[in-house]
């Protein structure tokens, strides 16, 4: 593979420990941490990988574990974005595909337009499967993109198991529809909301049913996948039962004042009771006089509270981006 992240890096900081708040104008706060393992008991290496693009262009993400930092030219003053990518495939390969995934998003010129976005990152994932392929790798990553445009509406992409969260003082509400098996079972109208539910987000799940670079099999029309297709299959409201209309793949999200925004990879809910822990978020989250670094601080050492009570699931690589509008609060996210 070639590495070109390197040659934009200037600065690196061990991302196990490091915690970054960006408050650029006062209106926007954002937190971010990755760790190999909440307990320090877990997995040697993190796949994981996000990317922090505040206002003025400066970007942070992660090149073999460390945090880097990249002045982009020609930025839109007060243009956000934001990303969460967890790795998978066995060795280094989950990672290299995040990193070389981070690459070309810092190569994405910033966008206003929706359809600009997913076109852009439409050629990117083909352009890293033709790439992963010619090297015998099978490999890929989930993504979660939130491009943030300093008017309207911010942009959202969507693929994996990765999540979206919206948090307030009294209710938790997911925002994305996880490309796993029971997704795929519910495309064909073989389970109902309950088990749909039951199935995504009651219980942890290590399958994934389409990543960015490795392709999909969510559009296979039978319960029988024999092969992985190239291109991704984009969950929308034409194609998704009743119960999960609204939460298409790719589409305009409105970021709420008062409201914070959780973007993670399933290490922050791999447990074996992991609505125990989901409902405990506005209890942690919401509380707009403290800091998201706090914020965040709290809501770690809470997961890790729950991994160590638990026996049978390893703590995995755990990728969490806090977000936050300040202002008069509004109404729930749609």
């Amino acid at each position: 593979m070639h590495n070109h992240i390197s040659d934009l890096a200037v600065n690196s900081v061990d991302a196990s420990e490091q915690t970054l708040s960006d408050l650029d104008d006062g209106s926007l706060e954002v937190a971010v941490r990755s760790l190999r393992s909440p307990t320090n008991r877990g997995r040697r290496d993190n796949q994981d990988n996000y990317l922090v693009v505040d206002g003025q262009g400066c970007a942070r993400f992660l090149r073999n574990e460390q945090e880097m930092r990249s002045q982009l030219p020609d930025w839109p003053p007060g243009h956000r974005r934001l990303a969460v990518l967890d790795g998978m495939g066995g060795h280094s390969h989950g990672r290299e595909a995040a990193e070389r995934t981070i690459e070309g998003l810092l190569e994405l010129p910033a966008t206003a337009d929706l359809d600009q976005l997913s076109s852009a990152l439409d050629a990117l994932h083909g352009r890293l499967y033709r790439e992963f392929q010619a090297a015998g790798l099978e490999t890929g990553c989930t993504l979660i993109v939130l491009e943030i445009p300093v008017i309207g509406s911010a942009l959202l992409f969507h693929v994996g198991d990765s999540r979206v969260y919206a948090v307030d003082e009294q209710q938790v509400q997911c925002l994305t529809v996880d490309h796993v098996p029971a997704t795929h079972l519910a495309l064909l109208g073989l389970v109902d909301s309950a088990q749909w539910l039951q199935q995504v987000h009651s219980r942890p799940n290590s399958q994934i049913s389409q990543a960015f670079v490795l392709g999909s099999t969510l559009g296979i029309p039978s319960l029988y996948v024999e092969s992985i297709a190239a291109e991704l299959f984009v969950l929308h409201d034409g194609n998704l039962p009743l119960f999960l209309r609204g939460l298409s793949d790719r589409r305009p999200l409105t970021l709420e004042s008062g409201w914070v925004y959780l973007l993670a990879s399933d290490g922050l809910w791999h447990l074996s009771n992991p609505q125990a822990f989901i409902r405990r978020w506005p209890a942690l989250l919401a509380w707009p006089h403290r800091s998201l670094e706090e914020l965040l601080d709290a809501l770690l050492a809470d997961l890790a509270d729950s991994i160590r009570q638990q026996q049978s699931q390893p703590d995995d690589n755990c990728t969490v981006i806090l977000l936050r509008k300040t202002g008069p609060a509004g109404p729930s996210p749609n």
